[in-house]
């Protein structure tokens, strides 16, 4: 088996994959054949028929398009302004100890605290849903990022500073790529944010979008369209993670990473 795995290592992953996919839905089933929540909980047949028939009313895409355009456009803001915060909060001890407490303060509060705030500022247009989807990326990002910061190895600046680097140069040098597998996980965890909190966001009410689908689904008791929304938003979120999977093994090349293989 060792063998197969190292000569076949890609092969392995994706039969792997599958299978768990094939134990996944025999268990879906299972749960879904039993009479007392069989109504609430409904098999994988009924969920897949639903799919096919919202997508080929086109229903479906304009919730996905709806929902992905808040999501993407939250999670840009996010990152934009999580950047800069987390390099000058591990940079800088004056705005670390000025600023540090208000992140930590901010992030125990759930983003749904926020929605009444967050309707009377922005109205209940995108820019509402937006600002709830923003609030969460940004203070996920915040503290991955500052953390990476606070953890390059100080020998790194040490040895830079023997060779007279400057402060901006052991910054540009040093600190910026030692970071970025930590920005890299910064944007893994800030897009799953902001994925878990757009049905949060869609509560500021909307016409459209994935999150308001499973809420007026939920209202009408359609466990099919709730259900499948759920699908669709997890398999949203598990392509988004492999993208930046992709693009992070492609811009940090240079890191070694343990191989379980």
């Amino acid at each position: 088996m060792n063998n197969f795995k190292l000569q076949h290592k890609r092969l392995y992953s994706t039969l792997c994959l599958l299978l768990s996919i094939a134990v996944a839905l025999l268990l879906w089933s299972g749960i879904s054949s039993i009479h007392s929540i069989s109504s609430v909980i409904v098999g994988p047949k009924a969920v897949f028929h639903s799919l096919v028939t919202n997508s080929a009313s086109g229903y479906l895409w304009i919730q996905v398009r709806d929902s992905l355009f808040r999501v993407i456009v939250g999670f840009f803001l996010g990152f934009v302004f999580a950047i800069p915060v987390a390099f000058l909060l591990g940079w800088y001890e004056g705005f670390r100890t000025i600023v540090e407490p208000w992140i930590q303060f901010l992030r125990t509060i759930p983003p749904i605290a926020l929605i009444p705030l967050v309707i009377a500022l922005f109205g209940i247009g995108t820019s509402a849903k937006v600002a709830i989807i923003f609030f969460a990326v940004f203070l996920t990002m915040v503290v991955t990022i500052y953390q990476g910061v606070k953890n390059v190895d100080v020998t790194l600046i040490k040895a830079a500073r023997v060779f007279d680097a400057s402060d901006s140069q052991i910054f540009i040098h040093v600190v910026v790529p030692a970071t970025i597998p930590y920005i890299f996980t910064g944007v893994r965890l800030g897009l799953a944010s902001a994925l878990t909190t757009l049905v949060a966001a869609e509560l500021t009410g909307s016409a459209t979008g994935l999150g308001t689908m499973i809420q007026q689904a939920g209202m009408y008791f359609r466990m099919d369209v709730v259900l499948m929304g759920i699908v669709v938003i997890g398999i949203i979120g598990f392509l988004l993670d492999k993208l930046v999977l992709f693009l992070e093994v492609k811009f940090t090349s240079w890191q070694e990473v343990r191989d379980n293989a």
